[in-house]
């Protein structure tokens, strides 16, 4: 059974391993050095909330919540091990982030990937988000959670209705 949890020091070695991997099979070719907030992920990420998949005592996904502004909290680090991908852990670990924003007051969820992977891209638009804008290989989302809080009561109060 998948679980999500706050990240903790424990987890230090696998989840720096489970998100560097991702960037490599994405990028093909991996320099380490670009990613020293994985070096000590408790420190970098003091201030967020940084999430941890478990499935059968294996660490499986991750992601952090980092605040932007007062208003607008930022989703970064979300990485699923490849070998179980499309089963829903990385919808798992946004859906548990999007809580995390939602009880911290935050109006929108903001967060950026490479445009050029596609699957990443069209799981965030699946999932709500929408593009803002495009900058040099980049593509930015936004998800407001006003508005998705809006059609969640709706489809409650339809449900009840019923």
């Amino acid at each position: 059974m998948l679980e999500i949890r706050r990240f903790r020091t424990e987890d230090q070695a696998a989840v720096k391993n489970l998100i560097l991997d991702g960037l490599a099979e994405h990028w093909g070719r991996l320099d380490r050095s670009k990613n020293p907030d994985l070096n000590d992920i408790a420190s970098s990420y003091a201030g967020a909330t940084f999430l941890v998949a478990w499935l059968d005592g294996k660490i499986v996904g991750s992601g952090a919540l980092k605040p932007h502004d007062a208003q607008t909290a930022e989703v970064v680090r979300m990485s699923v091990d490849k070998t179980l991908r499309r089963q829903g852990i990385g919808r798992a670990v946004l859906q548990a982030l999007i809580s995390e924003a939602r009880a911290g007051g935050f109006q929108r969820v903001i967060l950026e990937t490479t445009a050029a992977w596609e699957e990443v891209v069209r799981f965030y638009l699946d999932f709500g988000f929408h593009i803002t804008h495009y900058q040099d290989e980049d593509v930015y989302f936004v998800l407001e959670l006003s508005q998705t809080l809006s059609k969640e009561n709706t489809y409650e109060r339809t449900a009840q209705n019923l």
